[in-house]
């Protein structure tokens, strides 16, 4: 049996994704994320002692160029792609690369294109049902019609709004790289979302409190992205957090340490916990129904994840059953500040 050349071993070990050198169905060298994944003493062994994946077998034992997606070779759910290329001599270069990260994106991609239709679809087909009862021959009694002509005009502003979002979320991932350097003040950022809310809060039956302090907090940002994530913000409060007996949204503005903290409290039903890590995510929703009856897109919180990402600061939500729910964006205070 040959031994693999020292040049050969350095350069697998160089190698992050785990990597063997095989010939005549023996593992000549193996580096270290491949002794990891397939035990410490697969080197000098026969390979199937360590790799028992009948189809990543048959690929490497053939020894010819061939690449292969698989799951099960180190466990039951893992997603694989399998390499192998030929280096001469009857040997082979065999390089395992974990797919989960790849696979997970792909799926998260579906989703969101399955959600975005379903979001769509639902105010189409209810647009299109009604035009078609508007273009029929025959009577139609007034009340009738404008009460048509309502459903329609509404569920089109819904679409407006869903697009418009999925376009503002488009726009903040593309500069999702380009750390903003503006000094805003973030009290002012605070009060003017909150006076854009305030209207929804009038009819709401609720109060919006903002606690400011008596400096200004400068934080480094995009103003108008700013604005965006307090106002979604407040207007989730407001409309999920108010209620009979929860009448007021809190938003503070104060300095911790290096960063500018916006916080929004409310008083309202709160969330259960299985919810809180998804909240994130594009088009999920706690109460579907809800957030559609209190115009809703599903995608708020998307947003804000991603312009307090691009900001490199953080979000937190915290919130319990009949507690209400705490939302804080920490952002990063201009240097030398």
């Amino acid at each position: 049996m040959a031994i693999a050349p020292l040049s050969a071993t350095a350069l697998i070990e160089a190698l992050d994704e785990p990597a063997l050198i095989v010939e005549s169905g023996f593992t000549l060298a193996a580096n270290v994320a491949a002794r990891t994944l397939f035990g410490t003493s697969i080197v000098g062994r026969d390979l199937r002692f360590a790799i028992r994946h009948p189809q990543a077998l048959q690929a490497i034992l053939a020894g010819k160029h061939r690449d292969l997606a698989l799951v099960g070779l180190a466990n039951a759910e893992q997603p694989w792609q399998l390499s192998v290329r030929p280096i001469g001599k009857g040997a082979c270069l065999v390089r395992v690369t974990d797919r989960s990260v790849a696979v997970a994106a792909e799926r998260m991609r579906v989703d969101f294109v399955a959600n975005a239709s379903h979001e769509l679809r639902t105010p189409l087909a209810t647009i299109s049902g009604f035009a078609e009862t508007l273009a029929e021959d025959g009577p139609l009694d007034e009340d009738a019609r404008r009460k048509f002509g309502a459903t329609i005009h509404n569920e089109a502003a819904r679409m407006l709004r869903i697009i418009e979002d999925l376009m503002g979320l488009s726009r903040i991932e593309a500069d999702r790289f380009v750390a903003p350097r503006t000094t805003i003040d973030l009290g002012a950022v605070a009060r003017i979302a909150s006076q854009q809310v305030a209207a929804l809060a009038e009819r709401k039956g609720c109060s919006i409190e903002v606690v400011t302090g008596d400096a200004a907090i400068a934080v480094t940002g995009d103003h108008a992205q700013l604005v965006q994530v307090a106002d979604n913000l407040v207007t989730n409060a407001v409309r999920y957090g108010c209620g009979a007996n929860a009448g007021t949204v809190r938003v503070e503005v104060f300095l911790d340490g290096a960063r500018g903290v916006l916080r929004v409290i409310d008083q309202g039903d709160g969330i259960a916990a299985d919810h809180l890590p998804r909240l994130t995510e594009r088009f999920y929703r706690v109460d579907s129904a809800r957030s559609r009856e209190s115009g809703g897109t599903g995608l708020g919180l998307a947003i804000v994840k991603h312009i307090v990402e691009r900001h490199r600061g953080t979000l937190d939500i915290r919130s319990r059953l009949g507690a209400g729910t705490i939302v804080e964006v920490r952002l990063p205070v201009p240097e030398g500040d």
